[in-house]
């Protein structure tokens, strides 16, 4: 079984809504798009694209994310990230797109998103990574689905935007396995879901 990584970019107030650029999701009117450019740190980002190529894993899409990425990535060829992402394989959960997905090396995974995710992680000999895809993270969150998480939180507040835990998320325990702070103020913490912890009482 493949052991599924979720990798996302957050404020201290836990928003996740278009860390990439301003039009990537202006959904409830958010206009902070593009909030985390200033603050990538090259050099960490260099580390993090050595490691993909000598540790490769699949990565796991949702659909608005995936075609977020698929207007960007392969055109930036200067960067070490397109060249990671053009070689790995891409799965894609969506109920609306049909195959052939345009970029190379992609998969559709169609139906039920957190069936068809636990399929894939039950054959699945190679770790999967999901980069954003706020959505499906909350899908698989609700199944179980989470191994792990790397959240990159970024030192701001916005009070406003979709969160990655919102009202009525299921309780969970994580247990914190690694920290790393950037050049730029960015804190890198890595939590496992941990063993429910018994609610105090009074």
């Amino acid at each position: 079984m493949s052991k599924l990584t979720v990798n996302m970019n957050l404020t201290l107030d836990g928003v996740m809504q278009a860390p990439g650029s301003p039009d990537e999701d202006t959904r409830g009117g958010f206009e902070y798009g593009g909030w985390a450019m200033p603050y990538f740190d090259p050099a960490m980002g260099g580390k993090v694209a050595a490691e993909s190529k000598t540790n490769p894993s699949a990565m796991l899409f949702g659909r608005r994310t995936y075609e977020n990425f698929y207007e960007v990535w392969p055109k930036r060829t200067e960067s070490p990230f397109s060249e990671v992402l053009n070689n790995l394989q891409k799965y894609v959960v969506s109920t609306t797109l049909t195959e052939p997905l345009p970029w190379m090396n992609s998969t559709l995974l169609s139906g039920d998103a957190g069936a068809s995710v636990a399929r894939l992680k039950e054959q699945s000999d190679q770790d999967l990574v999901v980069l954003g895809s706020g959505v499906l993270v909350q899908t698989l969150m609700r199944h179980n689905l989470v191994d792990e998480y790397v959240l990159s939180i970024h030192p701001l507040v916005f009070g406003t935007g979709r969160r990655l835990f919102p009202e009525g998320s299921p309780y969970t325990t994580l247990q914190l396995v690694d920290t790393r702070t950037t050049s730029t103020g960015v804190v890198v913490a890595t939590y496992r879901p941990a063993e429910p912890t018994a609610a105090k009482t009074s």
